[in-house]
């Protein structure tokens, strides 16, 4: 790996067995993401797309092959390690935002910190920042059902940067919100790139979606069959 990568699959592969029959989603991929891109994924339903994000955010381990991330290997490590790996180097935005119902914006924003050591005035400051951040500095009180769709995704991005991750894997992000909205959290999301620096994997449908990336592979049958890159 060079110093500017932050990701390497070397010859994965991945498979389940479902009943008698084993199912192969990828074989032999390799894949390589430098540190600071902005990727989308598209494919049809079915082409190892959310299988593919599982793998990079370590929830999934791959049958074969190799994962790297900044020169170290990731699909050697234990639950316990990995667990603590995801915690400090891997942020998540779901399509439904994955919000804990019972709490308000500030607290659901609150919950990666609480797998580290800050003392609670440092967690205030950080989710005070986060807030501002993603434009809800006056929204800290409010449950998720107080807020939009697009209030709520905010707030599931601002959970997803407050450890400060290197990389923010994003499934669907705004697949569930209108055209106007989707493109005002998908500008976040650049600026979280541009401005700090935060290496992005999006999978979507969405072909405007993909516009915002500064490229975009198209994934078919378990293999990579072309890429579009932003002029």
């Amino acid at each position: 790996m060079t110093n500017e990568t932050l990701y390497d699959l070397r010859a994965v592969e991945k498979s389940f067995v479902k009943g008698k029959e084993r199912i192969t989603v990828f074989d032999q991929l390799d894949m390589s993401i430098k540190k600071g891109d902005f990727l989308a994924i598209m494919g049809p339903s079915g082409s190892g797309k959310t299988t593919l994000l599982n793998l990079l955010g370590g929830v999934d381990q791959p049958t074969g092959g190799e994962v790297w991330f900044d020169d170290a290997r990731v699909d050697t490590l234990s639950e316990t390690q990995l667990a603590q790996w995801r915690a400090n180097n891997v942020g998540f935005i779901f399509q439904f935002y994955n919000l804990m119902p019972m709490l308000n914006a500030a607290r659901n924003i609150e919950l990666p910190l609480l797998l580290t050591n800050l003392s609670k005035k440092q967690r205030k400051k950080s989710i005070e920042t986060a807030l501002e951040l993603v434009g809800l500095a006056d929204r800290s009180k409010h449950m998720p059902s107080e807020m939009s769709g697009g209030q709520q995704q905010r707030v599931a991005i601002a959970r997803a940067i407050i450890s400060d991750p290197k990389l923010l894997l994003c499934d669907e992000p705004t697949g569930d919100l209108d055209r106007k909205t989707a493109d005002e959290i998908l500008e976040m999301l650049q600026l979280l790139n541009r401005e700090f620096g935060k290496t992005i994997v999006m999978v979507t449908h969405d072909p405007s979606a993909a516009k915002f990336a500064k490229r975009t592979l198209h994934l078919d049958k378990g293999e990579f069959v072309e890429e579009d890159l932003v002029s």
